[in-house]
């Protein structure tokens, strides 16, 4: 079998021009210098400093804190990955540019648009390279090393094990003379909010009712469980207090008390609170909770992360484009401090139009596509102005 596969690489390589052969060649060399470089940065930044400060203060085990530094690191290549295509085009055609390299390559009737090729080539597969890690990877890593630090931690300090659960219920409200809906318009008429949930069970659990039309219901609980045969919660040892619409309070003590309202807090309970520790498949499932439970920001906010799944491999592409259209102006001396120099800017100022359009789409003012995408295709017509430019030299 790997004789086969030999022998087809082999015949592969003879098909593939002996210029591209010798520019990706030229751009492997670089590439992994700054795939290595960036990688290094982000996770001494991110992550390498915050376990130290946990090893010496909480008493992190060594070999624990080398394994989560491990596991955190495919997220931060997936980071480094559309920066690293960027400084190693930069690199790459700004040398051969300075050598006149490519002057030579134009001498003899190739294009400026042919000899970026190889440049697309490597962000194409590096963009799909990406989307694996981003995708299979860095989810499932994130969350090991999330397990792995509440264990270590939990062997020398008391850590928080609860997350805080907010959960807004959407509906008619109900007029109390007729106990009818009023109108067909959906309002905010509950508020859910558990602040630990172990084992499906809510602790520490405060509710508030506005279904009612001038009405107000508290209602205070230690737990509260969810009963799927009669799709309504068990509230255990609270108080409910009444405010009602002639201003007189009344408060109840209750050892069980039941109220009709669906699974939406333990499934939201159940969301990751980072998009990026979901895979696309987990993204589209935590968005269609939210559209059932009628809440349109947070399911707009998904919207505009599953996006974002795509988008952010397609960074590398652009990055290819640019920088090899940069690095191919012949006036261009790209040495490494100035190659990064230039690509730190040309980062700075994609991620920052990515985050206002973004910040955009979860407002509700773009849609999630067009949040996500833009960016995308303003910095690609860049991209190709910059070819077309370099085309003219």
């Amino acid at each position: 079998m790997f004789s086969y596969i030999f022998k087809n690489f082999n015949s592969l390589l003879k098909i593939i021009p002996l210029i591209d052969k010798w520019l990706i060649a030229q751009l492997v060399p670089p590439l992994i210098f700054s795939i290595s470089a960036f990688t290094v940065v982000s996770l001494s930044v991110g992550v390498l400093f915050d376990l130290i400060r946990k090893i010496v203060e909480f008493g992190l085990p060594f070999g624990l804190a080398l394994k989560i530094l491990c596991l955190k690191l495919p997220g931060f290549l997936v980071l480094s990955f559309p920066m690293s295509v960027l400084l190693s085009t930069l690199l790459t055609y700004g040398k051969l540019s300075s050598n006149s390299e490519l002057l030579a390559l134009r001498s003899i009737g190739i294009k400026t648009s042919r000899f970026i090729v190889p440049a697309l080539i490597v962000s194409i597969f590096m963009t799909g390279l990406t989307f694996f890690f981003n995708n299979s990877l860095v989810p499932y890593s994130n969350k090991l090393a999330e397990i792995s630090m509440r264990d270590g931690l939990g062997k020398s300090t008391i850590i928080e094990s609860g997350n805080d659960v907010f959960f807004p219920g959407y509906g008619s409200l109900i007029d109390p003379k007729t106990n009818k809906p009023s109108e067909r318009n959906t309002h905010l008429t509950q508020i859910f909010f558990s602040r630990v949930v172990e084992n499906k069970i809510m602790k520490n659990v405060t509710l508030l009712d506005f279904s009612r039309i001038g009405n107000k219901q508290v209602l205070s609980a230690e737990s509260a469980s969810f009963d799927k045969e009669n799709l309504r919660w068990i509230f255990k040892n609270g108080k409910i207090i009444y405010f009602s619409s002639d201003s007189q309070t009344s408060i109840i003590n209750f050892k069980t008390y039941f109220y009709p309202l669906g699974d939406g807090p333990l499934k939201v309970s159940e969301i990751q609170k980072d998009a990026n520790d979901m895979n696309v498949s987990e993204a589209i499932a935590a968005k269609n909770i939210y559209e059932n439970a009628g809440n349109i920001k947070d399911a707009r906010k998904m919207k505009v992360r599953i996006q974002e799944k795509f988008t952010l491999p397609f960074a590398c592409l652009v990055f290819g484009l640019i920088g090899s259209s940069l690095g191919s102006k012949s006036n261009l001396r790209s040495s490494r401090s100035q190659g990064f120099g230039l690509s730190v800017i040309l980062i700075l100022i994609y991620y920052v139009i990515s985050f206002l359009f973004s910040s955009l789409g979860v407002k509700g003012l773009l849609s999630p596509i067009l949040a996500a995408w833009l960016p995308v295709l303003i910095s690609m017509g860049a991209g190709i102005y910059l070819l077309r430019k370099s085309s003219s030299f």
